[in-house]
């Protein structure tokens, strides 16, 4: 089984993309972010022809998450608990069934969090919080957990071409990582570090200065796996030439195989 994650930056402009993608690689569950449109607006048409069962969480214009599933999503949720009055779609959640069990996925689009002295850096730290929260809860299950998608967190110095140019962002305050460590320390893998030790292992490059062609890019999507999941881990991968094709999204997608029968 294949779980791959992307941050599409706006399904409709990279529609065409997702497309020669899916038909490129065939992942079995795909965790999209930054859908950017409301629920009905999702072309999920195209999906379903290619054999995708899809659900949606959508928001206008910002935001936006989305499971698309080769076997059938049950037991989908939108949104994270833990704070009634958020009203970002950054979260969704579901179960697929395989093989003697099932596998639980949750795509993430957590919050920037920049510029950190305005309200959304609290935003940010709060909804990570509440990720954990979840993430002890679900690991209560003893299921294949995994928690895949657009983070905003470089974990650490090595996930960054220029580590100096990152300081004072969101992305890599102290605060942050210290919240995606306590993150980990449930008990969750990191899926692309379980795999390698490679340098320059990046996931995102700006659209500005030329990022993409001094390969100035840094690593913020990932795919936490719980301890049953990471048990049946066998590769990871970054599609990293899907940012070199005409108009791409800056992030491209990320995926882990597992020894699970689908």
């Amino acid at each position: 089984m294949r779980i791959a994650t992307w941050n599409v930056n706006s399904i409709r402009q990279r529609l065409d993309h997702a497309v020669r993608w899916l038909g490129e690689t065939r992942p079995d569950v795909v965790c999209i972010q930054e859908i950017k449109c409301q629920t009905d607006a999702f072309p999920k048409e195209a999906f379903e022809a290619l054999g995708y069962n899809v659900s949606v969480h959508g928001q206008k214009g910002f935001n936006g998450v989305a499971l698309l599933s080769r076997l059938p999503l049950e037991d989908v949720t939108h949104g994270l608990a833990g704070d009634d009055g958020d009203e970002q779609a950054r979260f969704i959640e579901a179960v697929v069934s395989v093989k003697g069990g099932v596998v639980r996925v949750a795509c993430i689009y957590l919050p920037n969090g920049n510029p950190p002295e305005t309200e959304k850096y609290p935003y940010k730290l709060g909804f990570m919080e509440r990720l954990s929260a979840f993430a002890a809860d679900r690991l209560k299950l003893e299921e294949p957990l995994v928690l895949a998608g657009d983070f905003n967190v470089i974990p650490e110095p090595r996930d960054a071409a220029d580590p100096a140019a990152w300081t004072g962002d969101a992305l890599f305050l102290p605060r942050t990582r210290q919240a995606f460590r306590s993150l980990l320390n449930l008990g969750f893998t990191d899926a692309l570090r379980a795999t390698s030790d490679a340098g320059r292992l990046f996931t995102f490059w700006d659209y500005q200065a030329g990022a993409w062609q001094r390969d100035n890019g840094i690593r913020i999507d990932h795919l936490l796996l719980s301890p049953q999941a990471a048990d049946r881990l066998i590769a990871t991968g970054v599609d990293k030439h899907v940012r070199a094709w005409e108009k791409p999204s800056d992030h491209v997608p990320v995926w882990a195989d597992f020894s699970i029968a689908a």
